[in-house]
């Protein structure tokens, strides 16, 4: 917990969790206000628990949900209201402290200088120079006409996609202004959790400081965006600041909707119940996996899309594996339930996959969709689509169960003018420019293209992302194209993998000689390729405009020529 005192009777902080109530006690807090809505995050305690923590220590709490962006007026009457009548100081906290920060700000406006606030909020580390209009507004002065802060590319979110693509830009035209919006300090190698949570890979090996993975070159911007005024060519963030752009490259990730599975989250990471999708529990995974011995062992898969098709059933591959070998393999039922009607929608793939189920005596359960889970009585229950079309409940006891979740377009997302229908960026699958906005690009998981939600996809697209965005910025036609490529490392034992490699329709797109790799058959080679050459690729490749086999197809460029 990070206290960040604003004024003598109020402090802001990023989130907290229960067990930070009796600290912010002894600190001498007798309020705690939150200002964070539930469910934004996986690891994101609910107000509930504050709550209780609150009463048990004999503090009040209140609830001021602020959603990013909407520092309402009923929220600072709100606000002002606790600072008028609550016992002080006050500790007020959200995802980094900035929305309550600002929230403050903007309630005492009234009655303080928008200097002396900004002054406040800057020596506690909250740089709310983007208020500054909103304030003088309120304090009765004349507004300031001021022009956002201008970038010849802004990219939204510091994941794989943004990174990689803010490295080709670099890479292709070093002086480019190119500024990442996003709010995490550390970057993770999400392809790494699979082999965490089948104790090959430490959750360590997997993250770093995203000081040290951003380009040289590339203005950090580090905040949450709350919406987007794409007429304007502004992005607007959660403390109010706006930052101008000439183009957008959209890499958001997307959002793992565990809310979406009655009952899952409050027990994740225990009663056996697990999730490689996350950091903090891939090593959940492996615990589990070491200490079963018997019993129904539970793997299931949402309808799509999700990221990396192929996670959920390589969990239950290198866990049966690991049974195999420890002689429990027997002792264990495994059960694959999975809400689509096949093992993997490329169909080349289906036959060395399938000779693993049988190896291990797995069960395949289709059209079985995971809807609640009662953690305590380890009972999961799905609901089950007939031959008919008609849907029925069934419960399946477990010792163990490894959960990938429903997945959908991030919020921030879905309510701005750049979603499609589904809730994802509006995009042209080939050029990857959004379909309404030409100096708007997307990528990575949060983009409506139908290929694999993958990191191997990436790596293809952010070379294109950035070579259109660059003929965009000097007034050109677009000349490079994306072909759907996507890879999924299929681990199917520890020491063997199916390595497919796809694109659009499904077609196959290998990146080796089938006499070096034949990614239809388990290889060791193919192992060895995932376990120690794509980190590095990743880090080293990837991150700094090294594009090994990942340079854009620049079909467009040909066509024109001819």
């Amino acid at each position: 917990m990070e206290i960040k005192p604003i004024a003598p009777s109020f402090a802001a902080s990023p989130q907290i969790r229960p067990a930070d109530v009796a600290r912010a006690v002894q600190a001498g807090y007798k309020t705690i206000v939150c200002n964070r809505p539930d469910g934004e995050a996986d690891d994101q305690p609910r107000a509930v628990e504050i709550a209780e923590a609150c009463r048990e220590a004999g503090v009040e709490f209140r609830y001021l949900p602020v959603q990013p962006g909407r520092l309402t007026p009923e929220l600072m009457a709100s606000l002002d209201d606790v600072l008028r009548t609550c016992k002080g100081p006050i500790l007020a906290y959200c995802r980094t402290g900035n929305r309550s920060a600002s929230l403050w700000s903007l309630t005492r406006a009234k009655m303080l200088s928008p200097d002396a606030i900004l002054s406040a909020t800057a020596k506690a580390g909250y740089d709310l120079a983007g208020l500054r209009p909103m304030m003088e507004e309120a304090f009765g002065t004349d507004v300031y006409n001021t022009r956002p802060e201008q970038y010849d590319v802004l990219i939204v979110g510091g994941g794989a996609g943004g990174v990689a693509a803010a490295a080709s830009l670099l890479k292709r035209r070093p002086r480019t202004k190119v500024a990442i919006i996003e709010p995490r300090q550390e970057h993770y190698y999400q392809p790494g959790w699979t082999l965490v949570g089948a104790g090959v890979f430490s959750p360590a090996h997997t993250r770093r400081p995203m000081t040290d993975v951003l380009p040289g070159g590339v203005k950090w911007i580090r905040g949450a965006v709350a919406t987007f005024q794409p007429e304007k060519n502004e992005v607007i963030l959660e403390d109010g600041a706006r930052y101008g752009y000439e183009v957008l490259l959209l890499s958001p990730g997307l959002k793992l909707d565990w809310d979406a599975v009655t009952g899952l989250r409050d027990t994740l990471g225990k009663n056996g119940v697990t999730s490689n999708y996350r950091y903090d529990l891939a090593p959940y995974t492996w615990e589990m996996v070491q200490s079963v011995s018997a019993g129904k062992a539970l793997f299931t898969q949402p309808p799509m899309p999700i990221k990396c098709a192929g996670a959920p059933q390589k969990a239950m591959y290198l866990s049966a594996d690991h049974w195999r070998r420890t002689r429990r393999l027997k002792a264990i039922d495994i059960e694959f339930c999975l809400a689509g009607d096949v093992l993997f929608g490329v169909p080349d793939y289906v036959p060395a996959l399938m000779d693993y189920v049988e190896k291990y005596g797995a069960t395949l359960s289709y059209k079985h969709n995971l809807v609640a889970v009662d953690g305590p009585g380890k009972t999961a229950i799905f609901e089950v689509t007939g031959p008919d079309g008609e849907t029925s409940r069934v419960e399946r006891e477990f010792e163990m169960m490894h959960v990938c979740p429903p997945q959908t377009g991030l919020d921030f997302i879905t309510s701005s003018p750049l979603a499609n229908d589904a809730g994802w960026i509006d995009v042209d699958q080939t050029t990857l420019q959004h379909k309404s906005y030409p100096n708007i690009f997307g990528l990575g998981d949060g983009a409506s293209t139908p290929n694999a939600k993958t990191a191997a996809a990436v790596r293809k697209q952010a070379p294109v992302a950035a070579v259109n965005a660059l003929r965009v910025l000097d007034g050109k036609d677009l000349v490079a194209r994306y072909d759907g490529y996507g890879s999924c490392p299929l681990t199917v034992a520890k020491g063997k993998i199916v390595l497919a490699e796809f694109g659009y329709g499904g077609k196959l797109m290998p990146s080796f000689p089938e006499w070096l790799i034949d990614g239809t058959k388990p290889s060791r080679r193919a192992w060895f390729l995932k376990e120690r050459m794509l980190p590095p690729i990743y880090w080293q490749g990837m991150f700094r405009g090294r594009e090994y086999l990942a340079g854009p197809d620049m079909t467009f460029q040909k066509i024109a020529a001819e």
